[in-house]
């Protein structure tokens, strides 16, 4: 059995994944004779770029996000509307909370996370909106009508420790301490760049380090195995997601 290894920035790993997601049997089902629901996010930015066909403003896509807190570059303040699809036409102002009281079985939605524990195969969404936000207003409707839910989510967002755990003790709030986010655990089908890899290449990997500089702060280094074809289709779709430019830099 061949081996080869590789490392991927985390704009390349968004990219990976929202072309997984936008193969896989259900979403492209749904987007034929049902409803699809991006949620915003900078993964799920990539991925209405592939459901669409297009081009969009990804920073324009987003709710809360991570930057830092000196010396960021700057980013527009533009916010557009959410993504929700309906036999693949989308949805003139219909938002994704008002499209999820309507979902179904063979509907999908897709929503992002900000923690992941791939060995437990569990992710959290950071929620700062005290009505609950996106995740907490439509995650009812997902589980109840027998739809299904997607959590696209790089391994950059690792993080050490069980999120049972951690969920608890960040959820654990006195008043005064409400500026604080809670921690949602997902319960949607997680999707990284290992589940990637298999969807698009039916390639097996594993990451085997992590970290980098001069741009790749945050990559991830990938072992993948199979037989010779298999490996020559991930070495392509590699290839083709190589060199994407960062979140905030427009594409060419």
């Amino acid at each position: 059995m061949a081996k080869i290894a590789f490392h991927l920035t985390v704009s390349e790993g968004k990219r990976l994944i929202a072309r997984a997601v936008a193969a896989l049997p259900e979403v492209r089902k749904g987007l034929e004779t049902g409803t699809v629901i991006i949620c915003k996010g900078s993964t799920n930015a990539y991925i209405v770029e592939e459901v669409l066909g297009r081009t969009i403003d990804k920073p324009t896509y987003l709710t809360g996000n991570t930057q830092p807190v000196r010396g960021a570059s700057p980013m527009t303040a533009e916010r557009v509307p959410d993504v929700v699809l309906r036999a693949g036409v989308p949805l003139e102002g219909v938002s994704a909370i008002a499209a999820a009281a309507d979902l179904g079985p063979g509907d999908v939605l897709i929503k992002g996370a900000n923690a992941l524990s791939p060995d437990r195969r569990m992710a959290g969404v950071l929620v700062g909106d005290r009505t609950g936000g996106t995740v907490g207003n439509t995650a009812g409707h997902v589980i109840g009508k027998n739809a299904l839910q997607l959590t696209p989510v790089g391994l950059e967002k690792t993080i050490a420790g069980d999120l049972w755990e951690i969920a608890g003790r960040v959820n654990d709030q006195e008043p005064a301490l409400s500026d604080i986010p809670q921690l949602w655990i997902s319960q949607g089908r997680i999707i990284t760049e290992i589940e990637a890899l298999a969807v698009l290449a039916g390639v097996e990997a594993l990451p085997m380090a992590a970290g980098g500089i001069n741009g790749a702060e945050g990559a991830t280094w990938f072992l993948a195995w199979g037989d010779e074809a298999t490996l020559d289709r991930c070495r392509a779709i590699v290839d083709s997601v190589q060199g994407e430019p960062p979140f905030h830099t427009p594409s060419q």
